[in-house]
């Protein structure tokens, strides 16, 4: 049955006086245009049922429409006030405006409209307000009784709402039977299709648009359908919209250009963005964000920076969209000297107040190994939300600080704010981190016992990364198998993590083949198997699976660590010698080395995993890129600073070894952040206790 004849069925079936609507408290009304009934002044009442219109036709049917009891009403009496009645309480309300305690918009009473544009009015909020699919029908009933949908542009304001409840059908239905559609009817059309990230139906009502109805798009048009290509990454469309825009002379409109930056960058062409940029008469707030958010997260980072700085000497204030980006990029270049100074900006631009922004600036802190400067910006924050309480756990959880993300955990709960599956993540995390077993498992069960939070495919990494780091891989092993949803790479990842730290080749194996099935281009898998094996001496084995990553084209990531000076990052890989310091590093390592044997470590070739003999292990071993990156800070890091050096892998035990004595021997606090978490080394410990 069509849409028109559904509604005109309920309206056919509940009359007019049995439904209670009508126009005008006249004994005697009389008959508008499009059948309405009008009295002598012009009043209207009418019931909007919420539960669609096939259950207000049954239940009309039973006879007991004209009972249906509403959440809340509104009445409009003759002073012109609203008066709300919500379960027994009357609040003034401006005229029209009707949302009840509830939000059950559909569920409303209307009565003694004045004129017809009141009652549109109130349709339209009803609308905007609409959600669900029966609730957005039951309105739509009472439009085609009582209006005409070009009344308000209402027909177009009920095929957005269609759209945004994922009605396409009843959307593209009611679309047709619209007489005399005008742009705004098409924009209505194209935008929710470009907000479902539907290029080609855009693409198609764009072209009935100007081919049949002979219409030009405006800047809505446009934009809408720059979104929806750049959402799906479709280019060639993008392109083809980017030649209308030059034929149509709309380049020169700031919003459509801007749209044309963003739609290029998230491609990849940041070389056409740029050109687009520098063609612009007058670049806003938005053109600036637009170059420095596409250059951060197409990996040009100090471009984004140098955008950044002209942005400010073009005396453009930056807003929470800039700093945001900026901050993000101060992750990505590592850089805590350039963080202290973005800090610095937030607190002169006036931007500290606000919370999204604060929460960046906190994690970042946390993320470049300074969780005391973290933990200090939390506290400043005069009221903070469950994204900074969960920003700062998570701080926590990569320092590898778990018992305190325990206590920090209860004292959120204790103020009141409710954690959500994001705040379990990080704590189970923080659990898995420290070895706190027991309390991993009892916070697993009281996520959806108390916090009605259902576990996910990261609860459940978390899970099997606590039971394998903890030795218990047959465990971790038999969770996975009982898991409700099918395990994703992330959880066989942490499961194969735990197989190479504990030796388990046959486990690992069957692990590795899953995971190669899952992913069979991620390098890391096969390297992780290879580890496996040549840890026990299984050098066939190894072999084999190197010669399949050759065969797959697969290439393994060069290990090399990275630690601040002069405003700079300086890389070291294994056996580095292209730093201008070289010769100084390697006589700075020599000297440690001689120390820290004096102290009788011994080098762990183990962690060496090639078939060589014991000697060249050693040498091998010695030249790691942590250990130059560690010689490097002894030699220009001032005493009483700590050493940060970031690793792009996870950290060797015979580097984890070395930096534990180096830093009781120079006493000094050293800080190794690799791709599991961050270790901090003083007096001779490490805040993993070696459990990492």
């Amino acid at each position: 049955m069509g849409l028109w004849h559904e509604a005109h069925l309920v309206f056919n079936v509940w009359g007019v006086e049995g439904d209670r609507c009508y126009l005008g408290r006249s004994a005697k009304p009389t008959t508008g245009a499009g059948g309405t009934k009008i009295g002598n002044d012009g009043g209207a009442e009418c019931r909007v049922g919420g539960e669609g219109v096939k259950r207000e036709v049954s239940r009309q049917r039973e006879g007991d429409a004209s009972r249906v009891t509403d959440v809340g009403s509104t009445k409009i009496d003759d002073g012109g006030s609203t008066k709300y009645g919500v379960e027994g309480e009357d609040v003034e309300r401006e005229p029209c405006y009707f949302i009840s305690q509830k939000r059950r918009i559909c569920n409303v009473e209307f009565r003694a409209y004045s004129h017809l544009d009141s009652l549109v009015s109130t349709f339209i909020t009803a609308i905007a307000y609409c959600s669900s699919v029966s609730s957005c029908r039951a309105i739509h009933a009472r439009v085609i009784k009582f209006v005409n949908y070009r009344e308000g542009f209402i027909g177009d304001q009920l095929v957005s709402s269609y759209m945004k409840l994922a009605c396409e059908e009843d959307a593209e239905k009611l679309f047709d039977e619209i007489s005399n559609k005008d742009l705004i009817s098409w924009n209505s059309l194209i935008s929710g299709f470009s907000r479902r990230g539907q290029v080609n139906k855009c693409l198609n009502a764009f072209s009935r648009m100007r081919f049949e109805m002979g219409m030009q798009p405006n800047e809505v048009t446009i934009i809408s359908i720059i979104s929806a290509c750049t959402d799906t990454r479709a280019l060639d469309g993008g392109r083809y919209i980017h030649g209308i825009v030059l034929k149509l002379g709309m380049l020169c409109e700031v919003k459509v250009a801007n749209a044309l930056i963003n739609l290029y960058g998230k491609c990849g062409c940041l070389g056409s963005a740029c050109r687009l940029f520098e063609a612009m008469p007058l670049q806003n707030l938005v053109s600036w964000n637009s170059m420095i958010a596409i250059h951060t997260q197409n990996g040009f980072t100090k471009e984004g920076m140098r955008l950044f700085n002209s942005m400010r000497r073009a005396e453009i204030k930056p807003d929470q969209a800039t700093m945001v980006t900026v901050l993000q990029a101060c992750e990505d270049l590592g850089v805590g000297k350039l963080a202290e100074t973005i800090h610095g900006l937030i607190l002169r631009c006036g931007l500290f107040a606000n919370i999204v922004i604060v929460t960046a600036l906190l994690s970042l802190y946390a993320k470049l190994g300074r969780l005391f400067a973290s933990h200090k910006v939390f506290g400043e924050i005069i009221n903070p939300d469950r994204v900074a309480w969960t920003a700062m756990l998570a701080g926590y959880a990569m320092h590898g600080h778990g018992r305190e993300a325990i206590e920090f955990f209860e004292f959120m709960v204790k103020v009141g704010l409710v954690p959500d599956h994001v705040t379990f993540t990080h704590l189970l995390s923080a659990c898995g981190h420290s070895g706190l077993v027991n309390e991993g498992k009892n916070y697993f069960n009281v996520m959806s016992e108390i916090y009605g939070v259902a576990p996910r495919l990261d609860h459940y990494s978390c899970m099997v990364d606590l039971l394998g780091r903890s030795g218990h891989l047959n465990d971790a092993y038999e969770m996975i198998k009982q898991m409700p949803m099918e395990p994703n790479s992330g959880v066989w990842g942490a499961l194969l993590g735990a197989c190479r730290v504990y030796g388990n080749t046959e486990l690992g194996t069957e692990v590795a083949e899953r995971l190669f099935a899952l992913e069979p281009l991620d390098s890391r898998n096969y390297i992780m198997l290879s580890n496996i094996y040549s840890a026990a001496g299984m050098w066939k084995e190894a072999s084999k699976v190197r010669a399949l990553m050759k065969e797959r084209g697969l290439i393994r990531t060069t290990g090399c660590s990275f630690i601040e000076h002069g405003n700079e990052i300086h890389r070291f890989v294994v056996g580095d010698q292209s730093h201008p310091e070289s010769e100084k590093i390697y006589k700075k390592l020599e000297e440690v080395i001689g120390k820290i044997r004096a102290a009788n470590f011994v080098p762990k070739t183990e962690y060496v995993l090639h078939d060589v003999d014991e000697e060249l292990k050693e040498d091998m071993i010695n030249k790691h890129s942590e250990k130059l990156a560690i010689a490097f800070g002894l030699l220009v890091v001032n005493a009483g600073m700590p050493l940060i050096i970031t690793k792009n892998l996870r950290i060797c035990g015979d580097c984890h070894g070395m930096a534990k004595l180096v830093s009781l021997i120079e006493n000094r606090t050293i800080i190794i952040r690799d791709m599991k978490r961050f270790h901090h080394f003083a007096n001779g410990l490490c805040s993993c206790g070696d459990y990492w």
